[in-house]
């Protein structure tokens, strides 16, 4: 289904490309008037907190001790618009975009992990840019190289996420472990079809005791929900040396898809079926109740898979925007409309429990969810062609 390439560099140099060919705006910014950024190991300094809209170049240096790389993201703190890697201590880097006006954040990441140090970042309308729309395959170019972007940064955090969850785990740190389950779950969820296209490792790492074949060993993430949340009646709680066996075998299979997502690449179409996929998950797993039957933090999956969803969209919503702008209008109030339901359903820092929904709500989760659903099943044949 995805497929990846073999040379790092060459996708390097795509990356650098796309973001060069996003919307071509007309320059406003002169190669001396770059923004400079000093990345340290506790600190990200940005030398200004906003630019006019059209092309950006940020010279980036990291004055740390540890490697680190530099992002500019969208609004939502996901959408990656461009980025920087393996910046070694000492040296200088830079990143060169085109960016509309909006909100964004910058972001250094000393040591290459976790969420990095962000800055709010503002691009204003530019006074005497000229926009003019990019050739389709430009843009098409544009929307896989920042979602290949994105598929690497869900995966990172994922490892190092279930480093910690396992390592709470084993140890017998169940109160943590419970804490991390939701949290690091949804940078799987995010790129579920992704981590699904790999047939060998979706069922090592999350398959449902519900499907369960007849002689097959279950391990991964649903294995240890169900040991952290033991049912009453009936259950043998894991030993320590159990607990060891699949806490490993969990981070060494992420660290198998881990590797496997470092050089893929994706087409149009691959991203606009992966988000009817996704909210397929969340109309056939998530709304219903049955993904996480053991915690009932199916709301985290649930924002999760529409999350990724989102995703894929915005990235192909310039494209979309030259040929249907009709369905591109559609798409992002219905992802908006979806959004408010879902907030609802806060608390603090995550979500409620499943169980505590009343029927009238996951019945409204579920019409909202069918709702984008429908028009998402037409993107695919506007983007491609």
């Amino acid at each position: 289904m995805f497929t990846s390439s073999t040379s790092r560099s060459a996708l390097a140099v795509v990356v650098l490309g796309g973001v060069l060919l996003l919307t071509a705006c007309e320059p406003n910014q002169q190669p001396d008037e770059a923004i400079t950024v000093s990345s340290t190991d506790d600190k990200c300094e940005v030398s200004a907190q906003e630019a006019p809209a059209g092309t950006l170049k940020f010279d980036v240096t990291n004055e740390g001790t540890k490697v680190t790389e530099f992002y500019l993201l969208g609004e939502d703190g996901l959408r990656i618009i461009g980025e920087v890697e393996n910046i070694a201590p000492g040296l200088n880097r830079s990143l060169t975009v085109t960016a509309p006006e909006g909100s964004y954040f910058t972001a250094c990441k000393p040591g290459m992990i976790g969420d990095g140090i962000r800055n709010d970042f503002t691009v204003t309308k530019s006074e005497g840019g000229t926009e003019a729309v990019a050739e389709d395959s430009k843009l098409a170019e544009q929307a896989t190289t920042q979602y290949a972007s994105y598929v690497k940064d869900q995966t990172e955090q994922l490892q190092s996420g279930t480093k910690k969850f396992a390592q709470a785990y084993s140890h017998g740190d169940d109160d943590k472990a419970r804490r991390l389950y939701a949290e690091v779950r949804m940078h799987w969820e995010r790129i579920e079809p992704v981590a699904e296209s790999f047939g060998d490792l979706d069922p090592k790492l999350d398959l449902r005791e519900a499907d369960l074949e007849e002689g097959q060993e279950w391990t991964g993430w649903h294995l240890l929900e169900k040991d952290l949340w033991p049912p009453k009646d009936d259950y043998d709680a894991l030993n320590d040396a159990d607990r060891q066996k699949y806490s490993d075998l969990l981070v060494s299979d992420t660290k198998i898809l881990y590797d496997r997502t470092r050089d893929m690449s994706f087409t149009p179409d691959q991203l606009s079926n992966g988000a009817k996929e996704l909210l397929d998950e969340v109309a056939t797993g998530k709304v219903t109740g049955e993904e996480e039957a053991w915690s009932h933090t199916d709301l985290w999956d649930f924002q999760a898979n529409v999350d990724g969803a989102r995703i894929a969209y915005e990235d192909l919503q310039p494209l979309l925007a030259t040929r249907d702008k009709e369905l591109d209008s559609t798409l992002e109030n219905r992802f908006d409309d979806l959004q408010k339901l879902l907030d609802q359903h806060r608390d603090g820092d995550g979500f409620v429990l499943y169980t505590e929904l009343s029927k009238d709500e996951i019945k409204e989760l579920a019409d909202s969810v069918n709702a984008l659903s429908e028009p998402l099943s037409t993107l695919t044949d506007k983007v491609v062609g």
